[in-house]
This record gives C-alpha cells, sequence and structure tokens, in this order.
C-alpha cells in the first residue's frame, strides 16, 4: 500500500529538486564573483526597474541570510537578502531584477499571480490537513478519507502549477529589461541564465514532485473503489 510504481517518478522528481537546488547554490557562488560591467549593485537594479514601471513608493529592503530573497505582496516591499542588496554581481542583478518582476506583476494584475494570490489563504489550510487525512486513511484503510485528502491535495498541486509561469514570466520580464536598458551586456546574459534557470529548475521540479504524488494517490484510491 505504501509503495507503488509511481513512487519511482516521485523519486527521480526528488532527485531533480536536489540536483536544482546544488545548481542554484553553485551557480549563484560562480556568477557572486562575476562584476557587472555596469557596476549596479542588487538595491539600484532593483530601484531603478521600480523607478521605471512608477513603483516608486515600493522599497527595496535588505534581509539576513542567502538566498532569502523575495516580493512580498502584502506588504508591496522587495526584500534581497544582504549579498543582493549590496553586491554588483550578475548574480546580484539576475536575483534583484527577477524579484521586481513579481512586483511588476503585481502592478499590472497578471493572471497568474493574481490566481496564486487567491488560492494562497485556501492552500495555506487544505495542504496540511491533506497529509493528516491521507495517512490516516492509509493507516486506517479508509478509502473515504484518501479520497477528501485526494481533493485538498489536488489544491496544494495546483497552487504549484500556478507557480510556474509566474516565476517563469518573471524571470523573462527581468532579463528583457536588464539587456535592454544595457545593466548586464549580452556576453554577461549566458550568467543570468544560468541563476535565473537553475531557480526556475527548483519549482519545476517540485511541481512534478506533487503531481506524481497526487496521481499516485488517485491510482490507489481507483484501484481501491474496484476492488
Amino acid at each position: 500500500m505504501f509503495f507503488h510504481p509511481m513512487d519511482f517518478l516521485v523519486f527521480a522528481a526528488f532527485g531533480l529538486a536536489l540536483w536544482a537546488q546544488f545548481k542554484v547554490k553553485s551557480n549563484f557562488n560562480k556568477w557572486s564573483k562575476v562584476q557587472g560591467s555596469s557596476g549596479m549593485t542588487g538595491m539600484e537594479t532593483a530601484r531603478r526597474i521600480l523607478d521605471h514601471h512608477g513603483l516608486h513608493q515600493v522599497p527595496v529592503e535588505a534581509v539576513r541570510g542567502t538566498l532569502t530573497d523575495h516580493y512580498d505582496p502584502t506588504k508591496k516591499v522587495v526584500r534581497l537578502s544582504e549579498p543582493v542588496y549590496h553586491g554588483n554581481s550578475i548574480a546580484a542583478i539576475s536575483i534583484a531584477s527577477h524579484e521586481v518582476g513579481h512586483a511588476v506583476q503585481h502592478k499590472e494584475s497578471y493572471g497568474a499571480l493574481t490566481l496564486r494570490h487567491k488560492m494562497f489563504p485556501v492552500v495555506n489550510i487544505t495542504s496540511g490537513i491533506a497529509a493528516f487525512l491521507l495517512i490516516g486513511g492509509f493507516l486506517l484503510g479508509s478509502f473515504n478519507l484518501i479520497g477528501i485528502g485526494i481533493i485538498f491535495f489536488s489544491a496544494a498541486v495546483a497552487f504549484q502549477l500556478v507557480t510556474l509561469p509566474v516565476e517563469f514570466n518573471a524571470s523573462s520580464r527581468a532579463k528583457d529589461y536588464i539587456v535592454s536598458e544595457g545593466i548586464i551586456r549580452n556576453e554577461e546574459e549566458r550568467g543570468v541564465n544560468k541563476v535565473l534557470g537553475a531557480a526556475a529548475l527548483t519549482y519545476v521540479a517540485g511541481a512534478l514532485m506533487a503531481l506524481f504524488e497526487l496521481i499516485k494517490f488517485i491510482m490507489i484510491f481507483n484501484q481501491g473503489n474496484d476492488e
């Protein structure tokens, strides 16, 4: 009951996630040592893009840690880790511009981001409950509990799938702007693609792992009902 052929795909996706995390860190470390030709820091890059899009009221703040960069849609603030905020490397410019991409999405009511924001309160509750329902269903042999757990878990999977276009679009916006405005030169695009591409892969791996898990649970549920 606890092992299923779909687990091979789940393990493969898990391995991809681990590899993606490794690539994120290794690419960040590598391109953090390469200074951008513009000499602009992550903070300056973020501020310039925000101002260009009329987001003068959105602050850029430094936060502790490494790779803790994010855009907070509730407080409308871009938060950059200290190495990105103060750094003038290709990695710093790439990550800063990506996070600002989310702020621009927010301003323009980008469809996938709007949907993601609406889904978050529901998914925040159902994702935690789903695990208990599925585990309880398997332990008790209750396919009713498993069925409810699948419905709740489906919301979490949908959230991860919606996250993919949000992240890819933010990276696309970031690259287009920093290239067109000369913040990076054409020959520096490779570094930007490496940094942002590795980060995007983590989301793809996470979504695949969750999707394969969901398919497994559905197959078990259907098999139990057929018996």
